[in-house]
């Protein structure tokens, strides 16, 4: 291996970041002839192609793979030293990619997220809400949170937050349909649910917790669309509490006889969990969920 400029390292984690020369040489404010030049520089002295090149953009090989985590200590290394000078933003630059569940993301941290931009304006937050659990090892989410804890890979893991569902229904639904005194009862309603065959978590699977063998003639892969049809009046729903206050047409039905209670975990790749800007939104979203826990939980 030939000697090589450190600072190459920069340019190759700025291409890993944005996965094309121009938009690499915007975040380092350079041309993209001189991103690809010192690429290849660095791609020649370590003698490892370090990425495919393609109309659509740059990705990863296997070798930049594992390259991009060391190189990206190294960033937060000479940051640090920054830092130690007196110019704490200045470590704190770069992109992030969180994935959460659906529902965490859109009807609870989304609202607050802004508060971290305008804290540390250098950095980007992609906020990546999905309903399945993203692969944090292939690089969709340096952060992520999750319905139950990754079971495979080198993560570090801790309970976010639990957080409480119940049923509901949208009030002029209710007035109409049949009351509902018992959990027998609830063989008279139409339910709104997911998807069967793509619940790919058991902690998605309400219904067979609630009263085995209920009709769900809609069912949807998202949170959204779920909460969409009760609100049109359409069935019964079992949502997350944090979700179902927000709406005044939605009341809850057996509040007192179910209730149920999931929890949200975070994880983090061990080898990113010491980059000061995946630290530092892992601390902020706690800290959220600390001050609004009352919002999440009916404690």
């Amino acid at each position: 291996m030939r000697r090589y400029d450190w600072n190459d390292l920069s340019f190759f984690v700025e291409v890993a970041r944005h996965g094309t020369l121009s938009g690499a040489a915007r975040a380092i404010g350079s041309d993209h002839a001189t991103v690809s030049r010192r690429v290849a520089a660095l791609e020649h002295a370590l003698g490892s192609a370090l990425f495919h090149r393609s109309p659509v953009g740059y990705m990863l090989t296997p070798a930049g793979a594992e390259l991009l985590p060391h190189a990206e200590r190294v960033e937060a290394a000479a940051r640090e030293a920054t830092e130690a000078l007196g110019r704490p933003q200045a470590g704190l630059v770069g992109k992030i990619r969180l994935a959460t569940p659906d529902g965490f993301g859109n009807h609870f941290l989304a609202r607050h997220l802004g508060e971290f931009t305008s804290a540390y304006p250098q950095l980007t937050i992609e906020l990546v809400t999905v309903s399945q659990i993203l692969s944090l090892s292939q690089r969709e989410g340096d952060l992520s949170v999750t319905l139950a804890p990754p079971a495979r890979g080198r993560f570090q893991t801790e309970r976010l937050t639990e957080y409480d569902l119940g049923i509901y229904g949208e009030a002029g639904y209710l007035a109409k349909a049949p009351p509902v005194r018992a959990r027998q009862d609830l063989r008279g309603h139409r339910f709104i649910g997911y998807v069967d065959d793509l619940i790919f978590t058991r902690e998605l699977d309400y219904l067979g917790e609630v009263l085995p063998g209920l009709t769900v003639p809609l069912q949807a892969t998202s949170l959204l669309g779920q909460l969409n049809a009760v609100l049109r009046g359409d069935g019964l729903c079992v949502l997350p509490r944090f979700i179902a206050q927000q709406h005044a047409a939605l009341a809850a039905v057996l509040p007192g006889d179910v209730r149920l209670r999931r929890s949200y975990w975070i994880s983090a790749h061990e080898e990113h969990m010491d980059l000061p800007r995946i630290r530092i939104l892992r601390d902020f979203i706690r800290r959220c969920v600390e001050r609004h826990g009352d919002f999440l939980t009916d404690r």
